[in-house]
């Protein structure tokens, strides 16, 4: 590539929200010399109005490239290419007329992002968007002012679907759940067997694929074998359930999540770059997401994490490192004054001694 990094660039006051980018060759395209990227702070669930965005498109066209990503992977509205003596005006059009504020980028917090939640799922088990407006609000020095050793992101899903992948793509994932059972609607469940409700609700139509057979579709795929057929009534063996929400997806005028609703939190996972794809950790069990308090007790956990990263982690660090090097055993700790079980631990393959004999590389929570 002809690009190099444009090191320090930004608009005054904010250490993050824009990606410097040069040309090594800008001798032969001087219209691509600069081609700085700019992060914009996009709404809770990415819902925005055609007012919205043609002011950020006219924007654009005016002040940059006119090119966009819609959306970045992290979640943020980017807007590609623009020169360094058009970031002030861009930065000050942006906040002034079109009422948005720029995201994260470098060693911060990045912007947050939510699934559609309440807004349009019937599934979701806490207001993603109002957990996630408020965390954005809270921490905007942490987004715009870069302190950490390296990235921070927070996703947040209504629901174990996890349809913004958080689980799989956060430093803290803040997933949906249930603390009670599952509800079965005994009738709805006949009505499926007797193929006059449609299976998955109704995406598989089309195709004649056969009456619907509960036993191959959904009793024989649950991970854990926690569900069967007795006299003619569908049961669930709760405790064993991990919510991975086949069965609901298969019949959801039958099933639905419990009533006493919250969320589990994971730390630690990332994308595939370096040292290769990393899922998240889980970390707490299950948390009341009460917005009459602000998401107090998710803030409390959120800190501890980065005090305790801060502290442990290197620099370009991300916090799934310091998991990997002192085990989860630590931050579980420090989250809850605790004591780990040993599943929280990484199993470690016994390494030879001098002696002849073998001894564990790590201790738990060492």
């Amino acid at each position: 590539t002809h690009w190099k990094h444009g090191g320090i660039v930004g608009v005054f006051g904010y250490g993050g929200g824009i990606v410097g980018r040069y040309s090594d060759v800008a001798q032969k395209f001087p219209g691509v010399a600069h081609f700085h990227t700019v992060r914009v702070n996009q709404p809770s669930s990415k819902f925005y109005s055609t007012e919205i965005l043609r002011k950020v498109c006219d924007l654009w066209e005016r002040r940059g490239s006119g090119m966009t990503n819609m959306h970045g992977s992290t979640g943020d509205l980017v807007l590609l290419g623009t020169f360094t003596d058009q970031l002030e005006e861009i930065f000050w059009e942006m906040t002034h007329d079109v009422g948005m504020d720029l995201g994260g980028s470098g060693g911060n917090l990045r912007t947050p992002s939510c699934c559609l939640g309440k807004a349009r799922c019937e599934w979701s088990c806490f207001d993603t968007q109002a957990a996630c407006h408020d965390i954005t609000m809270t921490y905007q020095d942490e987004l715009h002012r870069p302190a950490f050793p390296y990235k921070f992101k927070i996703k947040f899903s209504g629901c174990p679907n996890d349809c913004v992948a958080a689980i799989a793509r956060s430093d803290l994932a803040v997933i949906g759940n249930w603390k009670d059972d599952i509800r079965i609607d005994q009738a709805a469940v006949q009505s499926y067997i007797n193929g006059e409700f449609p299976a998955n609700g109704g995406s598989h139509s089309g195709r004649d694929w056969g009456p619907f057979d509960i036993k191959a579709e959904v009793l024989d795929l649950c991970p854990t074998q926690c569900m069967w057929m007795e006299g003619g009534e569908l049961k669930i063996d709760n405790a064993e359930c991990t919510r991975c929400m086949h069965c609901i997806n298969v019949m959801p005028r039958a099933l639905r999540p419990g009533l006493e609703q919250g969320a589990t939190i994971l730390i630690g996972a990332k994308a595939p770059i370096l040292d290769g794809a990393q899922i998240a950790t889980m970390i707490v069990p299950f948390i009341k997401m009460d917005p009459e308090n602000e998401f107090e007790n998710v803030k409390e956990i959120i800190e501890k994490c980065w005090d305790w990263w801060m502290e442990e982690g290197k620099n370009r660090e991300r916090i799934w490192r310091i998991n990997d090097s002192v085990s989860v055993c630590r931050p579980s700790y420090r989250l809850w004054r605790s004591n780990p079980c040993h599943s929280m631990s990484k199993s470690r393959v016994p390494t030879p001694t001098s002696s002849g004999k073998r001894k564990s590389s790590r201790r738990l929570g060492a």
